[in-house]
């Protein structure tokens, strides 16, 4: 049951995060657009096309950047400020147990957590879609780092366990490539061999049409060959999946990267633990709103010299060492041998002993 406490200091919470949280988006879109102030105007688009096409998106992608330090940095200003004022003090003397004053920390930063939970689900991939849609046309392709257009345009995939192909040159636009190869193996020896000119999308089968087909059979030192001007394949890979896109796990929902990662290892893909750290970061990440909170609760309810100051500074180098550590494990994860799940729940895990060890030498 909600008292009159636990309603003083939630609304002390939610009110400070969202003025926090607002303030701190407002710079950061400030920054931002006079960073790509000179993309905007080549881009010719007018404000409100601006607006629609990006920073509907932005807006969104920057405060779940933020989010979990946010709700720290809320955490201990407003509790920084009753400490000062001596309603800590005031409530503890009361007769009112640590525990107890904790509870209204955790009911707000679990409800807090669940709505950036969800959005980390649905929501924001979709508002990535739209800043990354933005940010390929009208800024990347303004980079001098943009390089060679054909570098990332070769495939080599499997198809099933016996089956691989690949093609070069593949257009995203047209949905053509040439040099297409497809081999079957029984073992580790060739079985059926098909060769073509080109290969292309066929969007009324929705299967891959190939020209000037060679095709081979092999039947220990037999072989087959068949000659064909066209033929239809299934490769169970639709255009969509063969796009070389640099924000493709940022844009996809959970459900779709769930798919995703599930379609690569099949298909014998390797790298996906970048794909699989941001799956689990979706979870993780709204944990760490909990944990934040209630290390912000413990480290301002004491009222000492430096006031607000003091427990503010303290509150940016714990923040700052948890998104370091954060990026650290991320990097070995993707880069090393790292688990993808322990390299997106270690800062947690390691801040929870953290808020646990701090909870042991409080004063209470």
């Amino acid at each position: 049951m909600i008292k009159l406490l636990d309603r003083y200091i939630l609304k002390k919470f939610l009110g400070t995060f969202i003025f926090t949280m607002l303030v701190i988006t407002v710079i950061a879109v400030v920054i931002d657009t006079s960073e790509k102030a000179d993309d905007f105007v080549r881009s010719g688009l007018n404000a409100k096309q601006l607006i629609m096409l990006y920073y509907i998106g932005f807006i969104p992608f920057i405060m779940s950047m933020i989010y979990p330090l946010m709700v720290f940095i809320a955490v201990i200003y407003f509790t920084s400020k009753l400490a000062g004022r001596s309603e800590i003090i005031a409530i503890l003397a009361g007769g009112v147990k640590f525990n107890r004053m904790l509870r209204p920390y955790i009911i707000g930063s679990v409800f807090l957590s669940l709505i950036f939970w969800l959005a980390s689900q649905y929501f924001i991939p979709k508002a990535n879609e739209i800043r990354t849609d933005f940010q390929a046309v009208y800024v990347d392709r303004n980079s001098s780092y943009n390089g060679d257009p054909y570098k990332n345009s070769n495939f080599y995939l499997r198809v099933d366990p016996v089956t691989f192909v690949g093609f070069r040159y593949y257009d995203t636009l047209n949905k053509v490539a040439t040099n297409f190869f497809l081999q079957k193996l029984k073992g580790n020896k060739v079985t059926y061999n098909i060769r073509a000119e080109s290969v292309r999308w066929d969007a009324a089968k929705k299967d891959w049409k190939l020209t000037s087909v060679v095709e081979r059979t092999i039947d220990g030192v037999h072989e087959t060959l068949k000659r064909q001007d066209s033929l239809h394949v299934n490769l169970n890979v639709v255009p969509k999946e063969l796009r070389r896109d640099d924000y493709l796990k940022d844009k996809l929902t959970t459900p779709e990267l769930h798919h995703f990662i599930h379609m690569e290892e099949l298909r014998g893909s390797e790298g996906l633990n970048t794909y699989k750290v941001e799956l689990y970061h979706r979870d993780a990440t709204p944990f760490s709103v909990i944990i934040m909170a209630i290390i912000g609760a413990i480290i301002a309810c004491r009222k000492i010299r430096g006031g607000s100051g003091l427990h503010l500074a303290v509150g940016i180098v714990l923040a700052a060492i948890f998104v370091v550590m954060d990026k650290f494990s991320v990097t070995f994860s993707t880069k090393g041998n790292m688990p993808p799940m322990l390299a997106a729940w270690l800062p947690n895990i390691i801040f929870s002993g953290v808020a646990c060890g701090l909870y042991i030498k409080t004063p209470k």
